[in-house]
């Protein structure tokens, strides 16, 4: 996935990954660093926002919140140095800010709707029948929490089921194709992926009504403490707005772009695109979410669970209200 990625960068004379923004309104800001994983579809209006949208031009590159706070790299997962930015599901800020409560969601870009995708000649017919079944998953992630709220309708939990690890993701698919694993409880577009080499003997569980995933930027109180470095953040916050407000008029560009960068398929792209929601927003129901994946995250990492109010301090709502004002 990686070649291909830069195989594509190469192709569109970008060095893997550059994203310049061109000038739209006002004084350009400035440069930005921007890091997310740029081989996930919830990440399409940052990239189209780098591009397009932000005045003075924006490096996203392949990371998250660990370039925030100078956390070492993970191999694989993206590239070391700082950024100004970084995106991640809520379940990585949430075990990042342990050990850094400076950081902060400062916006919410998309919202993805998760699924299990399982074999029906597994005996796998309900919830419940996924007692004892080898589950693919990743258990400290966003889908691992998904998992964990979805196996608690049948009054289960992981030590029901045998977790699976497979690396990279995109082996998942061929894993439950192949009789390794009897479901698959990961994010777009790997479980269609999956849902796909099953064909007929396939059984979905939607997430809807039980968890949907929060992709946030995040920065850091330091960043927006910064007079300078603050007013390139809001303005990149407006751009993702202006960029979402542009999909929902034509996702064509940005369903080509995020393509192109992750390294998907058209017919991946449009198959898992109405599984997603370019909200640009702060959900009300962010801290809710925030609270009882806390919780679950505390279990499994052997800690006290922090307070409501504790993690209320990881919102910052005054970026996206200065950004709306713009």
């Amino acid at each position: 996935m990686a070649n291909r990625r830069d195989a594509v960068a190469a192709l569109l004379g970008l060095p893997a990954l550059w994203l310049g923004g061109c000038a739209r309104r006002g004084t350009r800001p400035g440069p930005l660093a921007v890091r997310g994983s740029t081989a996930t579809l919830e990440i399409a209006p940052v990239l189209l926002a780098a591009r397009d949208h932000y005045p003075a031009g924006a490096e996203v590159r392949n990371g998250g919140i660990g370039n925030l706070v100078g956390a070492a790299r993970v191999a694989g997962l993206g590239d070391e140095g700082p950024a100004d930015v970084a995106t991640h599901a809520e379940t990585q800020a949430l075990r990042y800010s342990v050990a850094n409560p400076e950081l902060r969601i400062i916006l919410t870009v998309t919202e993805g709707r998760y699924r299990i995708i399982a074999r029906r000649s597994a005996g796998i017919a309900s919830l419940a029948d996924l007692k004892g079944k080898r589950i693919a998953t990743l258990a400290n992630t966003s889908a691992g929490f998904f998992l964990a709220r979805m196996l608690a309708q049948a009054k289960l939990d992981f030590a029901d089921i045998v977790p699976v690890r497979i690396s990279p993701i995109e082996g998942m698919a061929d894993a439950l194709a192949r009789r390794e694993v009897d479901a698959v409880a990961i994010w777009e577009p790997h479980a269609g992926n999956a849902a796909r080499a099953l064909g007929d003997d396939r059984i979905e569980f939607p997430g809807d009504g039980v968890y949907r995933e929060l992709f946030n930027l995040n920065t850091t109180a330091a960043n927006l403490a910064d007079p300078v470095r603050r007013g390139r953040i809001v303005a990149f916050v407006r751009a993702i707005i202006d960029a979402s407000e542009a999909i929902a008029r034509d996702a064509g560009p940005a369903r080509e772009l995020v393509a192109a960068t992750g390294g998907f398929t058209d017919e991946e792209v449009a198959q898992a695109w109405p599984t997603l929601a370019f909200t640009a927003a702060l959900p009300g129901d962010l801290l809710d979410m925030l609270e009882a994946e806390e919780r679950w995250l505390a279990v499994q990492d052997g800690r006290a669970s922090r307070s409501r109010a504790a993690l209320a301090t990881l919102i910052d709502p005054a970026v996206l209200a200065e950004a709306r004002q713009r």
